[in-house]
């Protein structure tokens, strides 16, 4: 009688799982010795590479938790790690690469315009994108005042992202969303994008008064496509080329936000005399995401601020401002406290909560500047406050 023999092992369509936190810290232990390396050049070296790869390979296969973790990971370890880290993840998950058989190199990107918009009882999501003619004329306005390179290919979504949409895309997802937009743009006929159409889920929040005034932070969402080496998009290497060339395309930029808010308000409202559009810079999606979510902390402080001064019945040019950082364990806080002219203890104080990695540096400089733009008297840089709440240390903030 033959002997059975040993089955043949079976296969099975899921992959194994990966080792979320041996990988995490695998890249976050890579970030950190990047980041201690003084040397810029070292800092793009082999290293370097090899922590994009890994980035590049845990996007592709949509491990966010990993990349999540990492970042966690090496915010309590170092600030520059951190941001070294979440730069590159953000970068990787926000563009890609595509070459077909032998053809050129395609490069494709994801970009978001933030918005601010005033208006008297807010925005309804069933009033936006109505007029075609808007519409049109703004997708074609990123190549018609050189945003965009004329060979490239420009997708703008016909929807207002609201901050809790935003939120919701992960860095896989977002990849994703490339991979459809680019098969429609390439292939010169609409494709199945359910990854994009997933992504708009519907404005969150509770509805605004007719009688009230809102304020609104609302992102375009957009794709373009172009080939890698197209030198539109090419970057002088010296410094003063590089600021050159970025501050030639502010001023496009500038020229444009004025050129396209008639037309961002009739694609938001059947009444866009009604809305005040207010623009942030147009950027790769995590940057202009952190823009705008900046702004609208910063205005939540200034908000606050002016609440307090109205409550105290106090004119801004008759108060001074201290603004010290407090370390919190797990965050840090930006306290301003606001005093009058004559001295004595805080008339109140407001706060902005900071991110571990931030540059507290740039933290400070920024909420400064929000505060004078109050019109306060002054304001000082603190190294901590009092007991009584005495500013500790206190130099004049100029700024720059």
């Amino acid at each position: 009688m033959p002997k059975n023999k040993r089955p043949a092992p079976r296969t099975s369509n899921n992959t194994r799982e990966p080792d979320t936190d041996a990988q995490a810290r695998l890249m976050a232990d890579m970030a950190l010795e990047i980041a201690e390396r003084e040397d810029e050049a070292a800092q793009g070296g082999e290293q370097a590479e090899a922590l994009a790869s890994l980035v590049r390979k845990a996007i592709r296969k949509k491990h966010d938790e990993v990349l999540y973790e990492a970042i966690e990971l090496a915010r309590y370890t170092d600030p520059l790690a951190c941001r070294l880290l979440r730069a590159r993840v953000e970068e990787e998950a926000a563009t890609l690469r595509i070459r077909r058989d032998d053809g050129p190199e395609y490069e494709i990107d994801a970009f978001l315009v933030p918005l601010f918009v005033r208006s008297q009882g807010g925005l309804d999501a069933r009033e936006t994108f109505q007029d075609e003619a808007a519409f049109g004329a703004l997708a074609s306005s990123f190549q018609d005042h050189g945003l965009d390179s004329k060979g490239a290919k420009v997708v703008l979504l016909q929807h207002a992202y609201d901050l809790a949409e935003i939120d919701h895309i992960a860095y896989g997802t977002l990849h994703q969303m490339l991979r459809e937009a680019a098969a429609s743009l390439m292939d010169k006929k609409l494709q199945p994008a359910p990854t994009i159409e997933a992504s708009m889920r519907g404005w969150t929040g509770e509805p605004v008064a007719p009688d009230e005034t809102a304020l609104e932070l609302r992102f375009l969402l957009g794709f373009s496509l172009k080939r890698a080496d197209d030198p539109f998009y090419r970057v002088p290497r010296d410094e003063a080329g590089s600021d050159a060339y970025f501050a030639a395309r502010m001023e496009r930029y500038r020229a444009w936000t004025e050129a396209v808010a008639p037309l961002v308000a009739r694609v938001l409202a059947r009444e866009p005399e009604r809305l005040e559009v207010n623009f942030l810079y147009q950027d790769l999606f995590y940057g202009a995401k952190e823009q705008g979510v900046a702004e609208l902390a910063t205005l939540g402080v200034l908000a606050e601020a002016k609440r307090l001064l109205a409550a105290k019945d106090l004119a801004p040019d008759a108060v001074h401002a201290a603004v010290a950082p407090l370390d919190m364990g797990e965050h840090v806080v930006l306290r301003a406290n606001l005093y009058a002219l004559d001295g004595g203890q805080p008339w109140g104080s407001v706060e902005k909560p900071v991110d571990l990695a931030a540059d507290l540096s740039a933290e400070v400089d920024e909420l400064c500047d929000a505060l004078l733009s109050l019109g306060l008297e002054g304001v000082s840089i603190a190294a901590g406050f009092s007991a009584d709440g005495h500013a500790e240390g206190a130099e004049p903030y100029h700024p720059v």
